[in-house]
């Protein structure tokens, strides 16, 4: 009886956890597709911004660039962007990001250097088991 129990227990967290949460995701991005209108902003799966020309049953006619306008399928619009999200993209692109130059390592340097002749060269520890 007490294994029955367990069983039943997972199960229910099973669907908890995992079915119901996909369940609702799936019933939002369906809501998302069928609200959509001529002049949103959207992004797609594959990362294409635009705005909606034309809104077909199964397709969506997107403006990416003035004068450039593809069809996709209207599953592969991943979301609508509203103003907000428009506006923390562009603060977020006007940042400066500060490029880091690699700085040089004096032993690449010391070891560029010609040696003198009759002068063996000095061996790092790592070479010098590799050498046995």
């Amino acid at each position: 009886m007490p294994a029955l129990i367990i069983i039943v227990l997972l199960l229910v967290l099973m669907w908890v956890l995992l079915i119901r949460p996909q369940r609702r995701r799936q019933s939002e991005q369906e809501q998302l597709l069928s609200n959509l209108q001529i002049g949103d902003e959207v992004v797609t799966a594959g990362g294409l911004y635009g705005r909606i020309e034309d809104v077909r049953d199964a397709e969506v006619v997107v403006e990416i660039a003035p004068g450039t306008s593809v069809r996709i399928a209207k599953r592969a619009v991943a979301g609508i962007i509203t103003e907000e999200e428009e506006d923390e993209e562009l603060e977020e692109a006007e940042e400066p990001e500060e490029a880091e130059e690699p700085e040089e390592e004096p032993e690449l340097e010391a070891a560029a250097e010609p040696e003198e002749e009759g002068e063996e060269p000095e061996l790092e520890a790592s070479e010098a088991k590799q050498r046995g």
